[in-house]
Formats: structure tokens, C-alpha cells, sequence
């Protein structure tokens, strides 16, 4: 069987692994993605509930590399963004106007991001999709990397980006340690539909248990992000529909009126993990594989899509001086890029899901001061705002709307 050769070798085909390969092989790179599932069960509406908050700074990704004019109509824009802490009357609230026209974000369901992703995959001539498919052995010397992937076909690439998740078996097989540990909650992820509009308001509720969020969505409905104990999450799920409306109404409310759910539920857990680095020999990690964060900020797609944007800019820019995609010096200035953002994020959702998860008196009393606070101090409040948008520091080219 003759061997495939690409300049880039991306393993894991979920919305990282695709963003990147688009991103590369919209600038000329020969890309080469291996995703273990067929490209049919990743788009049937059962295989992701989830939604995600698109930040400003991800959609011009998504833009510069032909992916939003294909998703923009089924996004909803994030206008205002009002966060409270439980029954207390005090709140933060966030007005897309304080920082300009555009909006804060929008919110996707994953499955149409994902259509969105393959369909500008397939227009692309240099990126080579191979799925189902999955990676036995990568060999990594000075001359090149070699994917032996189970169906005997062999790929020979300058590097390898590993987007292949959390767990990520080429993390570990590189010897990248990682800090990691399980929070003792689940996400629950369902949509209501409700009476009242929600004016492109999201909400997040901080509960003893963690963090309940209300996304917007099209047509007066909104995405459901419950963050629950892990002991009380399957009980939950196991409820009559009768029942289960009731628990989902007391942590709602009545602001939108009455509600009622609308689709499958879904659970997941909720985790914490950062990679001690982000490259080794002739490898890259991007997405979960070298981060993953609490939903808490809904900030983890959005820290994935920067990584995708810097790497792709330093591959580009790379080839464009002569040097091997695997070069070191390439795979150092990702390395130093990233770093920053992705700790700074990490502490920042662990710290704030700790503080805000508990009911013990002083620490509500302070974080209800500290939500105040930023609120009345109006430079603060706007510097928060930019940088949920995703459009505070270094950014690269993708970010500013720019192509490679």
C-alpha cells in the first residue's frame, strides 16, 4: 500500500482538528486528518447536544477560513449577558453596546458548526479526510513523522497536531504530563422552548451545585447547561418528563414564562486538565488534548479555536522562510503564544466554579461585593467584556479578520 505524504498530519477530526485543517489548508498546506468516526454518526443529531458560545474573536476566525458564512444563519447573537448569584438580588450585567456594535458572541449547536466545518472541508483540495480511520503507532525523528493507522495505510508528514481529545493518546505518548483531576459534577445539556422572547440575553445562575446556564437560541428557545452533583445528575435524567419540567423550572424561573423541554437529554462530565507543555519533536497540541477547562465562562471552544489560529499562523509563516513544519523553532513560538492564555483561563474557570459553587455565607457576601464592584468600576467591566469576546492580547492574524 503506497504511502500518503502531507505536510501537516492532524489526529482527531472533532471541531479543533477541523478548524485547524481548514485553517492550514485554505493557506496552500497539504493536510492530512484521521478522525476514528465516520463522518455520518459525528453529524446525526444524537452524537453532541451540546451548544457553544462563539466568542467575536472566533467567529473572525471562522470568517478568514470560509466556515461562518455557512453557519451564520443558524447562529443566535449574544446581546447581554446577566450573571447572578443564586436568590441574592445583586447582579453583573453585561451590554454588548459598551463595547461597540458588535454582538458578545453567538451560540451554535455543535452539530451545525460541525456540518458547517465538513462542508468547507470538502471544498478544499489539500485536505484529505480519512474517517473512519484511527492511528496505531507515530514514529517522530529528525526527518519526519510516520502515522501507521490500523487499516495498514501509512502517512508521512513533517507534523503531527494531536486534536484527539482529553485523554489524548499522543499526549501521552510523547511523555507530556498534564495536571488533571474530575470536579464532582456533571453537565446536564437540554433545550427548553418558552414563552417570552429571550432578546439574545444570556444567563448564568450560580447554584450551591455549580453554575446553571441560559443560552439563547433561535426562536425563542434556549440551550440549558446545568451544572449538577455528580451523585444527584442521574437521578435527574431518570425523571418523567412531568418531573423533570418541575426541577428544570425552580433553577429557571418565570422571567421567559412558561416552559417546556424540547429534545433528547444529555449528561457529561466535568473536568480539569492542563498539559505541563504543548509540543514536543515534531508534534503540536491543540484543543483538549493540552487543555481542558469548566464550562463555567463557556470558554473552552473558544481557547481551542486560538490555539488553531496560532498554530496555523506559525505553520504559514514557516513554510513561507523554507523551514520544515517540524522545525523547533516554529513549534517554540506556539509554544511560548499560547501558554499565557491557556493558564491564565484555566486558573481563572477553576478558581471562580470554586467560589461560586457553595453556599457558605462570607464567601456569598464577598462575591456578591465582587460582582458589584465590577460593575460600578466601568473600565474593569469592559475589560472582562473584551476578553469574553476573545479580543484582548496577542492575537493571531485569523482573529483580527485577517488571512494568512
Amino acid at each position: 500500500m503506497a504511502e500518503m505524504r502531507a505536510e501537516l498530519a492532524i489526529v482527531g477530526g472533532g471541531l479543533n482538528g477541523l478548524t485547524l485543517g481548514i485553517a492550514c489548508a485554505s493557506a496552500g498546506l497539504a493536510v492530512a486528518l484521521i478522525d476514528r468516526e465516520a463522518p455520518p454518526r459525528t453529524l446525526d443529531r444524537h452524537f453532541d447536544g451540546r451548544t457553544s458560545a462563539i466568542a467575536y474573536g472566533s467567529k473572525r476566525v471562522l470568517e478568514a477560513i470560509g466556515v461562518w458564512p455557512l453557519l451564520a444563519a443558524k447562529a443566535q447573537p449574544i446581546l447581554d449577558i446577566r450573571v447572578a448569584d443564586g436568590a441574592s438580588p445583586l447582579f453583573l450585567h453585561y451590554d454588548h453596546r459598551e463595547v461597540g456594535d458588535e454582538p458578545l458572541g453567538w451560540i451554535v449547536e455543535n452539530r451545525d458548526l460541525r456540518a458547517a466545518l465538513h462542508r468547507r472541508a470538502g471544498e478544499l483540495p489539500s485536505l484529505k479526510l480519512l474517517a473512519p480511520a484511527s492511528v496505531e503507532t507515530v514514529s517522530r525523528d529528525d526527518a519526519a513523522a510516520v502515522l501507521a493507522l490500523a487499516d495498514g495505510r501509512t502517512i508521512r508528514a513533517e507534523l503531527v497536531a494531536a486534536a484527539d481529545g482529553k485523554d489524548s493518546p499522543q499526549r501521552r505518548a510523547a511523555g507530556i504530563r498534564a495536571l488533571a483531576w474530575s470536579y464532582p459534577q456533571k453537565a446536564i445539556v437540554t433545550t427548553v422552548r418558552h414563552e417570552r422572547p429571550h432578546r439574545g440575553v444570556a444567563v448564568e445562575h450560580f447554584l450551591a451545585a455549580g453554575p446553571f446556564a441560559i443560552l439563547p437560541m433561535q426562536g425563542d428557545r434556549s440551550s440549558i447547561v446545568w451544572t449538577e452533583r455528580v451523585a444527584l445528575a442521574p437521578k435527574l435524567l431518570a425523571l418523567d418528563e412531568a418531573a423533570f419540567k418541575r426541577e428544570l423550572a425552580a433553577r429557571f424561573g418565570d422571567f421567559l414564562g412558561a416552559l417546556e423541554p424540547e429534545g433528547p437529554r444529555w449528561s457529561y462530565p466535568l473536568a480539569f486538565l492542563h498539559a505541563e507543555r504543548m509540543i514536543a519533536h515534531r508534534l503540536a497540541l491543540v484543543g483538549e488534548a493540552a487543555h481542558l477547562i469548566h464550562p463555567i465562562a463557556g470558554q473552552g471552544l473558544n481557547l481551542g479555536i486560538r490555539d488553531t489560529a496560532a498554530l496555523a499562523e506559525c505553520l504559514v509563516d514557516g513554510r513561507r522562510l523554507g523551514l520544515d513544519l517540524g522545525d523547533a523553532t516554529i513549534l517554540a513560538r506556539y509554544e511560548r503564544w499560547r501558554r499565557f492564555d491557556t493558564t491564565l483561563l484555566a486558573a481563572a474557570t477553576d478558581g471562580l466554579n470554586r467560589l461560586f459553587s457553595n453556599s457558605v455565607p462570607p464567601v456569598r457576601l464577598a462575591r456578591d461585593a465582587g460582582l458589584v464592584a465590577v460593575g460600578q468600576v466601568p473600565p474593569l467591566k469592559r475589560l472582562f467584556m473584551r476578553h469574553a469576546m476573545g479580543i484582548v492580547g496577542e492575537l493571531p492574524r485569523l482573529a483580527k479578520g485577517e488571512q494568512l
